[in-house]
Formats: C-alpha cells, structure tokens, sequence
C-alpha cells in the first residue's frame, strides 16, 4: 500500500530551487512515513500524534514572533504595521509624534479664527452702535424695544401744521 501525500499548492505555484527540492524530500518523507506507520505499535502512533502536534504549535508560535519582529501584523484580513522591535528608530517614534503635532496644531489654527471671527463680529456691532444718531443707553430702554419691533409709521399721513399747533 504506497500511498504519495499531495503537495496542497494552487496551479500556478511551481517548486523550482531551493523551495522545489525542500517540498519534494519533504513528500516523500511523509511517503514513508505514512507507509511505516501501518506497521507501528498504537503507542508508538500516539506519541508520534503529540509530538507532531507540538512540533506545528512550536512552528506557530515562531512565525508569530517572526510577524512581531517584523511589526506586521494581519487581524481580520486587514494589514496593520507596529512598532516592530525595542530599538525602534527615532524617524518611527516620529512617524507617531506628526501626526499628533499636526492635530495640535490644526486645533490652534481653528481656535485662532473662531476668535478672529468674534472679535470682528464684535467690532461690526459697536461700529453699528458708535455710528448710529441714538445714544447706546437708547437701546436698553425697553420702550425704545418696542417702538423698534412696531412697524414703522409714514410720515406723509401727518402734517406738519398740526404738530405745530
């Protein structure tokens, strides 16, 4: 019973070089290996399971720390870049400090307008109240308020013989 495992590879990926021996040694190892296990002890199967099973958690665990090391990290199929390894350069520390800079200043920038804003705001009112005939204690006459909101009364109904009399 000679069984050969698959190599689970898309159509267009070819072993050629290094990688291409490396996949064909390591096939026909599990070859016999899969030839010799029919043959074994059920002890012995069992102790080769967990100690397949170490040998793929041990592998994760470094090409996670590989990932790390590299300060890539795929989350959810997205790509994310870190802060990689402790001696991280000063241009990367920077790479985090611009932004936050940019932000600082973009809100000092908003704040210095909104206040030129008000400020001008401020100056049309009182160049309004300065410039006008009446007096600036008119306006906090509640009278004065009124006669403001009434409609304005035409002058040309009233004489001005009878205001005279």
């Amino acid at each position: 019973m000679k069984t050969k495992p698959t190599l689970p590879l898309s159509g267009h990926t070819r072993l050629d070089g290094h990688d291409g021996v490396e996949a064909r040694v390591g096939l026909r190892i599990a070859a016999l290996l899969t030839e010799r296990s029919a043959s074994t002890d059920h002890a012995i199967n069992e102790r080769l399971r967990v100690a397949r099973e170490q040998a793929l958690a041990r592998a994760r665990a470094r090409r996670l720390q590989e990932q790390a090391a590299q300060g890539i990290s795929t989350l959810g199929g997205s790509l994310a870049l870190r802060g990689g390894p402790t001696g991280s350069s000063w241009l990367q520390r920077m790479g985090f400090v611009l932004p936050l800079v940019v932000l600082l200043l973009g809100m000092f920038a908003i704040d210095e307008w909104h206040e030129a804003a008000q400020i001008q705001a401020a100056v049309e009112v009182d160049s309004a109240l300065l410039s006008d005939p009446l007096p600036p204690d008119a306006y906090r006459d509640p009278g004065f308020l009124e006669f403001l909101k009434a409609p304005p009364v035409e002058t040309s109904d009233v004489q001005i013989s009878e205001v005279t009399e």
